[in-house]
């Protein structure tokens, strides 16, 4: 009997079997007969003011980095009171409620932008001190209407990193939907690339001594990920990219990432986001899904004990994860059974992935 010749299609399609494109297909149907649904509230409808320009944050000692930030946080408050005040105007009481909130004594926003959503980086902690930095990147569903529940994540972390670190919840993208076509693509992720890194370089800039280390969760992960190459080109040096509760990135492997940053891995075991598919399917006008299981060993990432949790416990006071994620921030090994995969190791002394 002849052999079968050996199909010539790229690798990337014959890695997609039909049961994964059955599912991913079937997840973008689904995705699509809910946005209507889901959609009904229109959060980027709300208007806001054009934020003022601020000047950019450069090196300086401690004192005088304090004294810019201040002058920061002060502008960012005046253009969020702002923004309430045109919410209340245009009847959203409820966007109105979150940014009075926001608004209030004692909260620290690096920047603010209303606008199609809203952009926000808020910080806890001091930066103008802080050694250890860590910049949260979170996934879908994160906005001003439901800012608080990113807030309360930030605020846990920098309590369990304790003295000199600061934590950064950086809301600097329009996040997708959950149930929306859009969670299914990287389309999101490649438009908030730039955003990503002018951030990091403004804040390298402004800490160059500091351990500045990337935490990315679910939909976050593809941002991170996406961004990581052009870091380097760039100037920014990271001590390390956390992928956690990720769906993929993106990208085939850690190599792919081309960074010196130490990458690691890690998935709650009630966290429903391993049910998804781990492939890529190339439509006409898109790419549906994210690829590689960031926990596979194929990915090369250091895998970390995440616990027991679900997609949203990774940062939950108390849990396995949210120690051993501020131990990563922090250089430390971190505890608990790791899962199969590559050792969870400690980084190298110069930061990069062994």
């Amino acid at each position: 009997m002849a052999s079968r010749p050996r199909s010539s299609r790229p690798r990337s399609h014959r890695l997609l079997g039909s049961r994964p494109r059955r599912a991913l297909l079937a997840a973008l149907v689904t995705a699509s007969v809910a946005v209507p649904v889901s959609g009904a509230a229109r959060p980027a409808d709300v208007p806001a003011p054009v934020p003022v320009r601020l000047a950019p944050l450069t090196a300086a000692a401690p004192a005088v980095l304090g004294a810019a930030l201040d002058a920061r946080y002060a502008a960012n408050r005046t253009g969020i009171r702002a923004a309430e005040r045109m919410a209340a105007r245009h009847g959203d009481r409820g966007r109105a409620a979150s940014l009075h909130t926001m608004a209030g004594a004692g909260r620290h926003f690096l920047s603010f932008d209303g606008r199609d959503g809203g952009r926000t980086a808020e910080v806890f902690g001091d930066l103008a001190d802080a050694e250890r930095i860590a910049v949260l990147v979170p996934g879908s569903d994160t906005g001003l209407d439901h800012y608080e529940r990113f807030r309360a994540g930030a605020m846990a972390l920098q309590r369990e990193l304790g003295d000199g670190a600061a934590v950064i919840a950086w809301l600097g993208y329009k996040t997708p939907g959950t149930v929306s076509p859009e969670a299914l693509t990287p389309g999101r992720a490649h438009d908030s690339v730039p955003q990503l890194r002018d951030f990091l370089g403004e804040l390298s800039v402004a800490r160059p001594t500091a351990r500045i280390t990337l935490l990315c969760h679910s939909y976050g992960s593809a941002v991170c990920a996406l961004a990581a190459p052009g870091l380097r080109t760039d100037g920014i040096a990271l001590h390390g990219i956390v992928l956690y509760g990720s769906p993929g990135t993106g990208v085939d492997s850690v190599g792919d990432l081309r960074t010196t940053a130490a990458v690691w891995a890690g998935r709650g075991a009630d966290d429903w986001i391993a049910g998804v598919p781990h492939a890529r399917l190339q439509l006409p006008f898109t790419t549906l899904g994210f690829g590689t299981d960031p926990l596979s060993k194929e990915f090369g990432a250091r895998i970390f004990d995440a616990g027991a949790g679900g997609h949203s416990d990774y940062l939950r006071p108390g849990s396995v994860s949210l120690r051993n994620l501020a131990r990563i921030v922090s250089g430390e090994t971190p505890t608990g059974r790791t899962p199969p995969g590559p050792a969870g190791q400690l980084p190298p002394e110069d930061g990069r992935h062994a």
